[in-house]
């Protein structure tokens, strides 16, 4: 039968051949056409053949093409067929589609959408005619559907419409999706079938989505490129959380979901960034449109948009140099807005109950980095960048004059910290993991470390050192880079070099190669003709010296250097170390000697260093010792009865016509005395061994030369008068002679050995009587030449008046202070009342804590040994602290103060002051030790420190308690006998101690109550005391709920005490605050300083209810779930500003003295109108978008506004410009009198004029723009919003009725005097040209 239709066909005869079909029955041709294809004959030509006899024109030939079109389409999709033979199939059939009837190709549609509905299509194969069809069937002018008539078009639109309504079977997608790059679809209808196929996502296996994301994305060419990045983005996303959810143990509701495991779902995160990435580099559009999605997220909770895949997928983007630098600024902006909104949260309980705490964006970039661990090397080199960007960006910057800010990297608080530590943590991260892009990090790192001299580059040095520990091993690949960087360090500032060094130390240990190479750089420097090359090269080669140890140095546990298990393996098989070790010390000891002939700066860094180089290597003391005592040798005066027993002349220089210090005579003794005490103590632990006798008598001659001497020198500069060093009372101090300037030298070198011998006979004094005559006698001559250098620096400038550091250790500070003030062993009481019963020494050691303290406090390290020691300098800190405590709290000031009237501050100040310090730096430096500081600071437990776990705010609501019972024995006493500055001190310390309290304790709720208390009981005229007290209170307040109504009632007091605007209003009589009377009403500025946090803070909820509205538009459609939760937002917006208003209205009723304040309070009434505005257009916004609706409140506020603030604020600024006029027709009156200082005053009289006169026109314009947008409101609204408001009056021109009355009274007075008179017409016209200008004054 085939032979013959062929053979019809071909002879073109068409009515035998549709008659031989006629004949045939459905199933016969079916099972014709199957022969055919199966056998893989010519199955085209049979179709033809079959098509040829069946014109569309005849019903029976439109059936029987709808059958062979039916059983083509099942016999592909069938796989039987060869995929060749299927393809040509199905191409016939788009070619013959066009020429079937409507009615055929709307039963195919419906055919295909029923098919896919079953889930019956298995290979796909068979779809790609369906978009052929779907294209033909658009074409046809009319359509049957149901009992109407449909054009092509709607009904195409229907069918897809049915289609994307239905069930899909997942194994089908992939090829749906496919098949729509093909189909003619509207915009409309792309929405529709992007959307179907991304909420097919989780049904699909996960090996399935990279295909099928590829198709969509191809698809995307269409359109709708944002739809599919959001379908995409908040997939893995949601992938992300469930992941999180099941790590964390929590049960998910989708347990299909959760289980796909990690490193899987990481692997096709990775292969569809790829896809995205690919397709962005050929179609820009999608680029811009992912980087506009995300920016438009960024402005809402950027945690919607932003997540591990939506990062990783931008850090790929970047790749693409057109989108580089907009990627990374995003990213940049993100993290620091993150940063900046999670800091403003901290900082308000109020923002904290009404905005939940938002996803960091840091976070988020970290858990890409460790995500990138799965094969995402095309995220790595831009993580490299951005987290050099961070590092770069926000690192800290250079102050004043090239001077260092110095940044605590254990407390980074501002945005811009927090963002920098978070670049050298993507590094350091990236740099464990990904180990091609290692040396990258390495090199970049030592570029910005060598080349950035004149910016701060701590930040890098610390992430130097992180790589260093994390890796050492790994580094050494790298060693050429580290010794390179080595070439640079002649140049380089002192500081880098240290840094630099110390971080590079414990490679230095296992690499020798690097090891030599630092010691020819260094040998090189130490010849440069630079001061500072040279200084480097001293702290290179004392760094060295005190991390290779030779065999038998005493260890010192503190110091121990951090050093890992694989470096002790390179170590232990080079049996030659120690011997080698002892050569190096040796030799770089020999090169070391040089310095002692150098400039005292070089001097100086090596006196400084040797005492921890001996602690360290021990067995180094013999040659230490000797080379001091050698250098000790040239300014000693060897007979006994030569006065003074230094020679100072040989200790300066004179080069160029000026005096120069040569020897740091005072430092050097220092460093005897440290390393002589050191030395003792450990030939006390020593002697406890067989130690060799011989070689401890040739190291005892240098112990005993060198104490013999400091006895000497101790015995003759107690008898020495200042006269024998040239530095009497009658002697020049002043700084432009060279006399003057070698006396200040010597004066500074005689102090400084007078506090050295103070230590030295202390320590070695064993509490002997003799010994402490001595320290006080020194300590007299001491102080003498200290009054000395004070007197003369008070009538002249003189370099000692700089407060010059002492070099007074810190164990001996601390040891010292603890023998004074808590020593109660009965041995030791004698010879101790020496000492105390010298109440200028006590002051004097208090002091030099502080100072120490105050060290510590600024830069984080303390001058001398163990300064730079964290631990011991912790302990030293504890230690004072619980002296002053003691001191403070056992002896009342005012016992102190009746007994004797001294000059200066007391000691109880000074202990305060001490205590403020500490509690201070413990906050800042020391944030993870401060369970350990309350613990060591327990004056109960007499040192011994407890091991338990302490509760920081118990601890720190004790000591607040017993400074809050000094505050108000203070605030009890009599007026005359009130202590301001100790007030104030006692204030700024339960301010810091308040700190530690945790907000929601009942400890924190009775410090509020207490303050509170304070603050409306006591009534003193001190105004800083008053203005600390009311900080405090705020800062307190705003951790528990918003300060509105505090501020509310400070305005109604600071209103009553001040009086009205208006003289001839009389204030009522109201007092909240006790602590607010007429002197103190300055706090004023205190309450328009909190105002302004409370206007930031609306402003910033403003902003995120904007953001909200817009990204609610962007992102869902789910309009009516984003007011519900936007609604509290704006309540508690509407209430703050109906709070503030009030307190405006109180403010600017109040007769406020000219000054500052009313330029504060006009700019805060500014930014309040502005702030309403920005309110007035967020409703605007709303009602464009129909997404938002007029409360009630907001109408409520509305009125107030216009009652309340805008009549009020006109009459302000009345006041103000006659406040201006007065002071300015004060000035002009002045004029007349030349005299400097009457001058001087009209200026500044005139300047703050200009200055107060400034913020009115912002003013009224803000006032103008909040009233027109409000006239925008009313028409969308419908709701009349201006009828609250009045017109305008606060212009150029204005005219004031009441004066205008008074003024016009007077003129007719005046008028019937005149006529009275009768005085002649020219004397009558000149009384009136001269009353004219009086009554143009007077109107005003």
């Amino acid at each position: 039968m085939d032979q013959k239709i062929l053979y019809l066909a071909a002879g073109e005869d068409t009515e035998g051949l549709q008659q031989c079909l006629q004949q045939m029955k459905e199933n016969e041709i079916g099972a014709l056409i199957t022969t055919h294809a199966l056998k893989g004959k010519d199955i085209g030509m049979l179709v033809r053949a079959i098509f040829k006899g069946s014109p569309c024109s005849k019903h029976e030939g439109a059936a029987c093409r709808l059958f062979v079109y039916k059983h083509c389409m099942q016999l592909v999709e069938s796989g039987d067929l060869q995929s060749d033979i299927a393809t040509d199939m199905i191409g016939l059939l788009m070619l013959e589609a066009h020429h079937l009837p409507g009615a055929t190709l709307a039963e195919l549609a419906s055919l295909y959408v029923d098919a896919i509905k079953g889930g019956s299509i298995m290979n796909g194969k068979s779809l790609d005619l369906f978009p052929t069809i779907l294209t033909v069937l658009a074409s046809q002018e009319s359509l049957s559907y149901g009992e109407g008539q449909l054009c092509g078009e709607e009904y195409k639109k229907q069918v897809i419409n049915t289609l994307c309504s239905s069930r899909w079977d997942p194994k089908c997608v992939i090829h749906l999706a496919s098949m729509f790059r093909d189909v003619p679809v509207s915009t409309e209808e792309l929405q529709f079938v992007m959307m179907k196929v991304e909420k097919m996502f989780p049904r699909l296996d996960l090996q399935e989505l990279p295909p099928l994301v590829y198709q969509l994305l191809l698809l995307s060419a269409k359109g709708c490129k944002k739809i599919l990045l959001e379908g995409i983005i908040k997939f893995f996303h949601q992938q992300d959380q469930l992941q999180k959810e099941e790590q964390m143990g929590t049960e998910s509701m989708e347990l299909e979901a959760a289980s796909v495991p990690k490193d899987q779902l990481r692997h096709v995160e990775g292969t569809i960034i790829l896809h995205i990435v690919f397709a962005i580099k050929l179609d820009h559009d999608l680029g811009r449109e992912l980087i506009k999605y995300l920016k438009a997220g960024q402005q809402g909770d950027t945690s919607l948009v932003l997540c591990s895949f939506s990062i990783a997928l931008l850090l790929s983007v970047a790749r693409i140099h057109r989108f580089e630098d907009q990627v990374f600024e995003f990213l940049k902006t993100s993290t620091i807005k993150s940063f900046k909104d999670r800091l403003f949260q901290q900082n308000s309980k109020f923002l904290q109950d009404l905005i939940p705490a938002q996803c960091s964006v840091s976070e988020m970039i970290l858990e890409t980095v460790s995500n990138s661990v799965f094969g995402w090397d095309h995220v790595t080199q831009s993580l490299v960048q951005l987290g050099f960007i961070f590092m770069d960006s926000f690192g800290p910057k250079g102050g004043p004059f090239g001077k260092v800010v110095e940044i605590n990297p254990v407390a980074a608080k501002t945005p811009a910290q927090q963002a920098s530590r978070l670049g050298a943590k993507i590094l350091l991260e990236t740099f464990k993991v990904h180990e091609p892009i290692r040396s990258e990090i390495l090199e970049q790192v030592l570029n910005r470390v060598v080349t950035k001299t004149s910016s701060p580059i701590s930040q890098y040095l610390d992430l130097l050192s992180d790589i260093v520990v994390s890796a050492p091993l790994i580094l050494l690949e790298s060693s050429s880079k580290v010794i390179e960087a080595f070439d640079h360090l002649s140049y380089l500032p002192l500081s880098t070099v240290q840094g630099l060094l110390k971080a590079v130390q414990p490679l230095l240990k296992i690499s020798v190669s690097m090891k030599d190479s630092l010691i020819l750089v260094l040998r090189k420097a130490m010849f440069s003709s630079q001061l500072d090359s040279r200084k480097s090269a001293v702290a290179g080669f004392l760094l060295l010296l005190k991390n290779f140890k030779l065999l038998g140095s005493l260890t010192y546990s503190q110091c121990s250097q951090t050093v890992t298990a694989s470096q002790v393996q390179v170590d232990v098989h080079m049996r030659h170390n120690a011997s080698a070790n002892e050569a190096l010390c040796l030799e770089i000891l020999g090169s070391l000697k040089r310095c002692l002939s150098q400039q005292s700066d070089v001097r100086l860094m090596l006196y400084e260093g040797l005492f921890d180089v001996l602690r360290r290597n021990s067995q180094l003391a013999n040659t230490i010792l000797q080379t001091l005592l050698s250098q000790l040798n040239r300014y000693y005066e060897l007979e006994e009865d030569l006065l003074p027993p230094l020679k100072l002349e040989s200790c300066i220089t004179t080069q160029g016509g000026q005096i120069y210090l040569q020897e740091p005579l005072a430092h050097l003794l220092s460093c005897i005395q440290n390393c002589l005490a050191w030395y003792k103590q450990s030939l006390l632990q020593g002697s406890k061994g067989n130690d060799d006798e011989e070689e401890e008598d040739n190291e005892d001659s240098f112990q005993c030369d060198l104490e013999e001497q400091l006895n000497s020198i101790t015995r003759r500069m107690i008898k020495s008068e200042l006269e024998d060093f040239e530095l009497d009372k009658s002697a020049d101090f002043s700084v432009t002679s060279n006399v003057g300037i070698k006396n200040n030298i010597y004066a500074v070198l005689v102090m400084g050995v007078f506090e050295v011998l103070i230590e030295y006979n202390f320590i070695t004094s064993n509490y002997s009587t003799n010994r402490f005559e001595d320290v006080i006698s020194l300590f007299n001559r001491y102080h003498k030449l200290s009054e000395l250098l004070k007197e003369k620096s008070g009538k002249g400038k003189s370099l000692s008046s700089n407060k010059t550091k002492s070099l007074l250790t810190f164990s001996f500070v601390s040891s010292l202070l603890t023998a004074l003030f808590r020593d109660n062993a009965q041995s030791h009481e004698e010879s101790l009342s020496i000492l105390r019963s010298n109440n200028e020494f006590m002051r004097y050691t208090v002091n030099m804590a502080l100072q120490k303290i105050q060290q510590l406090e600024e830069t984080g390290h303390a001058d001398g040994p163990d300064g730079q020691n964290i631990e011991r300098t912790f302990k030293y800190l504890c230690d004072i602290t619980r002296v002053l405590l003691w001191r403070y709290t056992s002896i009342p000031s005012a016992v102190e103060e009746s007994g004797k009237k001294e000059k200066g501050r007391t000691i109880s100040l000074l202990c305060l002051e001490g205590l403020l310090r500490i509690f201070n730096a413990m906050q800042h430096r020391y944030q993870n030790k401060i369970q350990q500081f309350f613990s060591a600071i327990d004056v109960t437990s007499d040192g011994e420190e407890e091991q338990e776990i302490v509760n920081i705010t118990e601890k720190a609501a004790f000591h607040i308690r017993q400074f809050q019972r000094s505050l108000v024995t203070q605030l009890s006493g009599d007026e005359e006998d009130f202590n301001s500055k100790e007030a104030q001190l006692l204030v700024s310390i339960l301010s810091t101690l308040s700190r530690l309290l945790e907000p929601t304790s009942e400890q924190f709720a009775q410090m509020l109550t207490w303050t509170m208390k304070i603050c409306k009981e006591n009534n003193l005229e001190d105004v800083q005391f008053c203005k600390g007290l009311m900080s405090m209170l705020f800062s307190l307040f705003v951790l528990r709920k918003s300060p509105v109504s505090l501020l509310q009632e400070l305005s109604r007091d600071v209103h009553s005490r001040l009086g009205d605007i208006d003289q001839d209003i009389e204030t009522e009589e109201q007092s909240h605050f006790a602590m607010v009377n007429a002197k103190t009403a300055a706090p004023t500025q205190l309450i328009l300083s909190q105002v302004e946090k409370v206007l930031e803070e609306v402003d910033w909820l403003i902003t995120k209810l904007k953001a909200q509205l817009s990204s609610d538009r962007v992102l869902t459609d789910e309009s009516s779930q984003g007011s519900t939760t936007r609604e509290p937002v704006e309540k508690a917006i509407i209430l703050q500003l109906g709070t503030l208003l009030t307190t405006f209205h109180e403010l600017i009723q109040t007769s406020i003295p000219s000054g500052g304040c009313v330029d504060i309070l006009l700019k805060e009434m500014g930014k309040m109108y502005n702030i309403l505005t920005s309110l007035v257009k967020y409703y605007i916004h709303g009602y464009t978008t129909n997404a938002a609706h007029l409360p009630a409140r907001f109408e409520k506020l509305v009125k107030l506004s216009g009652s309340h603030l805008t009549p009020q604020c006109y009459a302000f600024i009345t006041y103000v410009q006659n406040i201006q006029n007065e002071t300015m027709s004060f000035a002009g009156g002045a004029e007349k009198k030349k005299d400097k200082k009457e001058m001087a005053s009209i200026t500044a009289a005139t300047a703050r004029v200009l200055r107060e006169t400034k913020p009115v026109p912002n003013l009224i314009f803000a006032i103008e723009q909040y009233e027109k947008f409000l006239i925008h409101l009313t028409k969308k609204s419908k709701v009349n919003l201006m009828q609250y408001m009045k017109l305008s009056t606060s212009r150029d021109f204005r005219i004031n009725a009441a004066t205008l009355d008074a003024a016009l009274q007077e003129q007719e007075e005046g008028d019937v005097q005149q006529d009275g008179n009768d005085d002649d017409a020219q004397s009558n016209t000149t009384v009136d040209e001269n009353r004219e200008p009086k009554k143009k004054r007077r109107k005003r």
